[in-house]
């Protein structure tokens, strides 16, 4: 009998949440409805620009690099990249000061490729 009585209030209780389910779930569709509409007048009026590419130059490049450090680059410009390559041995001081001005400030990457090896910085800023 107990059990009998269990097993009802459960079923009692899921046919209450059953309700309180199929309310919300209502609400949830006017709501969503209402937002679509919403959405729909406002974004057909309001225009978005489309961002403009800046693109970095040299002297961007340049600039960030502290005068005794510019005597050892030189710098190089393609499509998609500057390319900052060395004009003599660095050492690993100045070799870790110009990386970090390079990832840190310029996004950009060290490309180990022997003798060709440089610094490549993306002119497009992102």
């Amino acid at each position: 009998m107990e059990e009998e009585a269990d097993a009802k209030e459960i079923l009692r209780r899921i046919d209450d949440l059953t309700r309180i389910l199929r309310l919300m779930l209502d609400d949830l569709n006017e709501i969503s409805r209402m937002l679509r509409t919403y959405l729909e007048r406002h974004v057909e009026a309001v225009s978005i620009p489309t961002p403009t590419e800046k693109l970095r130059s040299v002297e961007d490049v340049r600039r960030l690099f502290p005068q005794n450090l510019l005597g050892l680059l030189y710098f190089e410009v393609s499509d998609d990249y500057i390319l900052i390559k060395p004009r003599q041995y660095l050492g690993s001081e100045n070799f870790a000061k110009i990386a970090s001005i390079v990832r840190e400030q310029l996004k950009g990457e060290y490309i180990s490729h022997g003798k060709e090896s440089h610094f490549r910085v993306p002119r497009k800023i992102t």
